[in-house]
């Protein structure tokens, strides 16, 4: 798993406060919005996903657009939701898998450990992902991927289903199975700009499919 390192990352500590007031804001709402997410079906849900992102990325401090103008911002690039992207799947552990660990600039290195692995999207989508847990404090579920979308349609770096750690958490059904619906796969920020820096989906998490769901390529992006 490799990262994007361009420029000074801004996520680093220590911050100003009014930056670290304004992420715990940027931070409450996704875990709402996700949180809203979960209790909605489908496109309902992915609806709202949409509308709340799209205003975050427009209007709130923390917005991983650059120095964009509000008043031209055009919303985010988005796939139709396509239903037939929406899957419940079983998942696997893996054991003893050796913990991948990632530069992330000021925040230093991460661990990621594969945990465990999808039982169910090899019939479909040809084969299954693995999922890592995030760690340190607390912990958390990732889940990046690439399919045959990457490079042409979508970021060259993968994209993002589950971050849990950010409250991108589409949860489980009644039986503990994992909901994976690629229509709220989501682009890194370092996709938008350079002063992040993010892990990327490695080459082995790759879905030969096209996945036309969820974030296009930026609109800036070559």
């Amino acid at each position: 798993m490799a990262t994007r390192h361009a420029g000074e990352p801004a996520i680093g500590i220590p911050r100003g406060v009014a930056d670290t007031l304004t992420l715990w804001d940027w931070r409450r709402r996704i875990g709402d919005l996700y949180g809203e997410i979960r209790r909605l079906d489908g496109e309902a849900g992915w609806e709202i996903w949409r509308d709340t992102r799209n205003a975050l990325f427009r209007d709130h401090p923390q917005s991983p657009l650059a120095g964009h103008d509000p008043g031209s911002f055009p919303g985010l690039p988005l796939f139709p939701y396509d239903p037939a992207l929406r899957f419940v799947v079983e998942t696997e552990p893996v054991s003893g898998a050796a913990a991948i660990r990632v530069e992330v600039g000021h925040d230093g290195a991460l661990a990621f450990t594969p945990f465990c692995r999808t039982r169910g999207l090899a019939g479909p989508l040809g084969a299954e992902l693995t999922l890592y847990w995030i760690g340190g404090y607390g912990g958390g579920v990732f889940l990046p991927f690439r399919d045959g979308t990457t490079a042409r349609e979508t970021y060259g770096g993968g994209r993002y289903l589950l971050d849990t750690i950010k409250s991108a958490d589409l949860g489980q059904d009644d039986r503990g199975r994992a909901i994976l619906d690629f229509n709220f796969a989501y682009n890194p920020s370092c996709a938008y700009s350079e002063k992040w820096v993010c892990p990327l989906s490695p080459p082995e998490n790759t879905l030969l499919p096209a996945l036309r769901g969820g974030e296009k390529k930026p609109l800036h992006s070559s």
